[in-house]
């Protein structure tokens, strides 16, 4: 029997990964620009629509109706979400990398596990 093929590709960053921007991301009015090279966590990962929302990145102003959070309500800043092909996961270095997956043999029990790794210095990622 066939095996069943993933009908959206795999992202190269999960949740948490600290990425480094490849490109320009536009500002909003009264929202910092954040440029090539900038740094920050990803908050969240869809996979289905290929897009990732970075910590301080794309934010902008979102008018809100009064809620438990907002009792007033009115304007709040957010990060909206960027295309996934715009970051890269940095390395123990500081430095912008691809991913690698290999699968790690277990000696004790035989069990193998899909990792990823640093394609530039060749270390686990998390």
């Amino acid at each position: 029997m066939a095996r069943s093929q993933r009908k959206t590709k795999k992202p190269h960053v999960k949740k948490g990964d600290m990425v480094m921007l490849t490109k320009d991301i536009s500002a909003s009015k009264g929202s910092p620009a954040r440029g090539r090279g900038y740094v920050g966590k990803v908050l969240r990962v869809f996979p289905e629509r290929e897009r990732v929302i970075v910590e301080g990145v794309n934010l902008r102003i979102r008018h809100t109706r009064p809620n438990q959070t907002y009792p007033q309500g009115g304007r709040v800043q957010r990060e909206m979400s960027i295309h996934i092909s715009n970051v890269q996961p940095v390395d123990s270095n500081g430095d912008p990398t691809r991913i690698g997956r290999k699968r790690i043999e277990d000696i004790d029990t035989g069990q193998g596990q899909w990792v990823r790794y640093a394609k530039t210095t060749g270390e686990e990622l998390n």
